[in-house]
């Protein structure tokens, strides 16, 4: 069996450019194929007719949630479904406030300009993003001192979709401006099984409806990281197998890339018995956690510890985080022999 490690957030957030071709053929183009995010796609639905309706731009939107939910395709299924046109860029691409009008000039009327990680924007350039949003117009300055003068561009109307996995760090007035505010929730096991199972066919690989259930449970309830076990497991039943997905191959390639039932790959479970093992189940720290995995504590606590929390493996408390029996019983620890009491302060002969 090959001990290859598998980053499973790797896939969740940096889809490879080799790959970027498989994911553009599953991504659904039309409402009714998208799975999943059932009360956010009506919504839309709705919205996108009335804009359709009325001959406007769609109202500005904004998508957020983890990544690996569906927001780029979201924002693609809006310009599709509007039938206009579609223009898709990222925060940290424009820099410059010449980057945001050079794109903006070049919409049509009613086209859907899509800003991934929104919250990345510079501070300059999201002040000059105020009045486009608002007034369709940009105010762009020319030269320098006294010669500096004022330009102002009239823009088409258009419908700006932006995309974040961190709300909390948008500013309040560009939140504000925002008509239409949607968060994507992690899919459950039913809903990627269907998505497993129509990627599958889109790739004819044949896969038994247990074996995408199985890779499905493990897929943390994220699309993309369903996608990305399925072509994994594709390896295997292609190397190993005879070209087709059962359940001996998927449990085989899923043990191979150290990804459990519960979808919790190696580090993760090292987080775990880190806490169990070297501090007594908790309470500690997020830093000392860190430190004693041999990772940054930002990373601990913004890639690996949401999963484990929304799973019910750790909770946080005021005195740090602590780890649920289902760490103990997934772990095979017996929660009582490893917490003792802690010795108290005035234990012991004087």
């Amino acid at each position: 069996m090959t001990n290859d490690t598998f980053d499973i957030r790797a896939e969740q957030t940096k889809p490879t450019s080799s790959e970027r071709d498989f994911e553009n053929a599953l991504r659904p183009l039309q409402f009714d194929d998208f799975s999943g995010q059932r009360k956010v796609v009506d919504n839309l639905r709705i919205f996108v007719e009335a804009a359709k309706y009325r001959g406007e731009p769609l109202d500005h939107t904004l998508l957020h949630g983890p990544p690996g939910l569906g927001k780029t395709t979201l924002s693609n299924i809006i310009a599709n479904e509007l039938g206009v046109g579609f223009k898709l860029t990222s925060g940290p691409v424009l820099d410059k406030p010449g980057d945001l009008a050079g794109l903006l000039t070049s919409l049509e009327p009613n086209d859907v300009l899509f800003i991934d990680e929104i919250h990345r924007l510079s501070p300059v350039v999201e002040e000059y993003l105020y009045s486009a949003m608002e007034d369709y117009r940009i105010d762009i300055m020319i030269d320098k001192g006294p010669a500096a003068r004022s330009i102002q561009i009239d823009l088409s109307p258009f419908t700006l979709v932006g995309a974040t996995t961190r709300s909390g760090l948008l500013t309040a007035p560009l939140r504000a401006r925002f008509g239409i505010n949607l968060h994507l929730e992690y899919y459950d096991a039913d809903t990627l099984q269907r998505i497993i199972e129509r990627s599958a066919s889109i790739l004819k690989v044949p896969i038994d409806a247990e074996a995408a259930a199985e890779i499905a449970s493990r897929s943390r309830g994220t699309p993309r990281i369903a996608n990305a076990l399925l072509r994994r497991v594709r390896d295997f039943a292609q190397v190993k197998g005879t070209g087709r997905i059962d359940m001996r191959i998927a449990s085989f390639a899923l043990e191979a890339l150290n990804i459990d039932k519960y979808g919790l790959d190696e580090i993760d479970n090292k987080i775990l018995l880190t806490i169990i093992d070297k501090f007594k189940g908790g309470p500690v720290g997020i830093t000392t956690i860190a430190t004693a995995v041999g990772e940054d504590a930002g990373t601990v606590e913004e890639v690996y510890e949401p999963f484990l929390i929304k799973e019910g493996f750790i909770r946080r408390t005021p005195r740090g985080r602590e780890v649920t029996e289902l760490a103990y019983k997934h772990l095979g620890r017996s929660m009582y022999g490893t917490q003792s009491a802690e010795p108290s302060l005035f234990d012991g002969t004087i």
